[in-house]
């Protein structure tokens, strides 16, 4: 008898499982309908996974959970690591920037908690306290890159026994802090020029980074007696 070279996605749910514990299948067919991952079929419609097909699973998923990527970023990488030479490292400190979310992305519900691996419940919990927001008129509920990054956050916060509503202090944080950027680049932005709207985005982008440098810089200083080590 032939041995079998491919996996079955129950068998690649249990292979990853211990690295990552919130996968589920239907996550694992939310990828492949956003044509991150292309397993083959068989005859019958069941799903063949080679060893090539896992390892490109796994990376996802270690994209999206360390990373906090969106979709079109990860499939954008990916692509480039395929088609030619993989990009060039990024320069100290733009490491850092908070990741651009895909224009035009539509999550529903089910799709977003099948994606993160959160409940539908915890989503709902999240949105009504402002941390999450849907999007859409008429009935036509949905959620963007933007809330996927913020609920890949969230459900890390989770793990440690921390509420939605423990989280709205963030959320009144950069309220504050947008109002404060936005007073900054809206004397660029009344320029109505080509340039001068790309320099207000770069000053927002450098402003972003170094708000997030000073606020770990005070919060390491504050909790400086718990992290200091023998």
């Amino acid at each position: 008898m032939a041995t079998r070279n491919y996996m079955s996605i129950g068998e690649v749910l249990v292979t990853l499982k211990t690295e990552f514990p919130d996968v589920t299948i239907s996550k694992i067919r939310f990828l492949e309908g956003e044509g991150l991952i292309g397993p083959e079929r068989t005859p019958s419609g069941y799903r063949k996974f080679y060893e090539g097909d896992v390892d490109r699973l796994r990376t996802v998923l270690r994209m999206q959970r360390d990373e906090y990527l969106p979709l079109k970023v990860i499939k954008d990488r990916l692509e480039q690591t395929e088609d030619g030479p993989p990009a060039k490292a990024p320069s100290a400190g733009i490491e850092e920037e908070i990741a651009t979310p895909p224009t035009g992305l539509h999550m529903s519900e089910e799709e977003l908690s099948a994606a993160t691996g959160v409940e539908k419940t915890r989503i709902r919990e999240l949105e009504s306290f402002g941390i999450l927001c849907a999007h859409g008129l008429n009935g036509d509920k949905y959620y963007d890159g933007d809330d996927f990054i913020v609920l890949s956050i969230a459900k890390d916060f989770f793990k440690y026994g921390i509420e939605a509503r423990h989280l709205t202090m963030y959320r009144h944080f950069a309220e504050r802090e947008a109002t404060f950027f936005e007073s900054i680049i809206l004397p660029m932005l009344r320029q109505r020029n080509p340039d001068a709207r790309r320099a207000a985005a770069e000053n927002l982008s450098e402003l972003a980074v170094l708000s997030r440098k000073l606020k770990q810089a005070l919060l390491r200083s504050n909790l400086r007696q718990y992290l200091q080590t023998s």
